[in-house]
């Protein structure tokens, strides 16, 4: 065989050698970053369910004593480790308006959606995602 095209052969296989390991470390890199990201994103979105309820002038506490309200008779019992809320949705007409919580339990997690009807809030909706 040529002596160059050995040289040749080596020189690609180096090549891709070297782009399959920066692939691995890259794909690594990628899901240490995934858990993290994800943590963020949901403290981004608890702060701006919180901050948008406040201007529109909803009662946090009483947003959340009707969640822990709702989760109680839900899951008799279990108590709630963390009690986040999630997203607003704010309709026109206040039978309209909507409060997701995320609740974390030692079992799983749950997810509370709120509706109001005649200023009162009452569980709409009630997922667990064990």
């Amino acid at each position: 065989m040529n002596t160059v095209l050995i040289v040749i052969l080596v020189v690609a296989g180096l090549f891709l050698l070297a782009i399959a390991i920066g692939a691995v470390a890259a794909t690594r890199r990628n899901r240490a970053g995934a858990a993290s990201f994800g943590a963020s994103l949901l403290a981004v979105d608890r702060q701006l369910a919180a901050a948008t309820a406040e201007d529109h002038g909803w009662e946090r506490s009483t947003l959340d004593a009707a969640a822990r309200r709702a989760f109680a008779a839900h899951r008799p019992g279990v108590k709630p480790q963390e009690l986040g809320l999630a997203q607003i949705v704010d309709e026109p007409g206040t039978d309209s308006d909507l409060a997701i919580y995320r609740i974390v339990t030692a079992e799983g997690t749950t997810r509370l959606t709120l509706g109001r009807r005649n200023g009162a809030w009452y569980a709409k909706g009630v997922e667990d995602d064990r």
